[in-house]
């Protein structure tokens, strides 16, 4: 996969991103941590060098980045090598999963949320951290993509997109959290609840227990 590859040739080049843009990462992070729980075992999906796992305490995640994987190992993380359409992970396994800015390099993104949901405790949840392609910074990314050797094979979506993939894969009682409104300059910004303003959204729902 061209995503995989590319990550591959430039981790470390990603993982200084987060350096370079500390207040961008840190709004994220605290938007973040408005939906994450506090307690109970999580799993992020996509979980990159370990950026966001590393912070947020999550113990465990799955990447098929080998590189990517190798720094998030580095960080103390349990890194299973996989994609999010086929989680090598057991059934009922956690009470929440986690994608930061996932969606976008999903080949099925439907078939991600269904497999996310099946490795989730009845009653547990899913976090998604997003770029809205609709807000004016999911603008100017996908204006620039050609330019970002990571975004230039990425499919936005917009929060209504990834909310109705999420009910049809069985979530319910959604929340939102929004941050990144200011686009001219990197400041760091408090998440403000709701989405449609901000450039980085990020939506929590729960798994419906019927149907297991």
């Amino acid at each position: 996969m061209e995503e995989v590859k590319a990550f591959n040739r430039a981790a470390q080049e990603y993982d200084k991103w987060f350096e370079e843009h500390a207040d961008w990462f840190s709004s994220e992070l605290e938007a973040l941590k408005q939906a994450v729980p506090k307690t109970g075992k999580g799993i992020e999906i996509g979980v990159g060098t370990g950026r966001f796992a590393g912070e947020l305490g999550i113990e465990t995640g799955v990447e098929p980045s080998e590189k990517m994987a190798a720094i998030a190992s580095k960080r103390g993380i349990r890194v299973f090598q996989g994609y999010a359409e086929d989680l090598p992970v057991p059934d009922l396994s956690f009470d929440y999963t986690l994608m930061v800015t996932v969606d976008c390099f999903l080949q099925d993104v439907a078939k991600a949320f269904k497999e996310a949901r099946r490795i989730t405790k009845p009653g547990g949840a899913i976090i998604i951290g997003m770029i809205d392609k609709s807000s004016p910074l999911g603008r100017k990314y996908q204006e620039h993509k050609k330019d970002n050797p990571f975004y230039r094979s990425a499919s936005f979506h917009d929060v209504e997109e990834i909310t109705n993939l999420l009910e049809k894969a069985g979530f319910q009682n959604f929340s939102f959290w929004q941050t990144l409104v200011n686009t001219e300059e990197e400041v760091l910004e408090k998440p403000i609840k709701g989405y449609g303003e901000g450039g980085f959204v990020v939506i929590k729902a729960e798994k419906k227990i019927s149907n297991l």
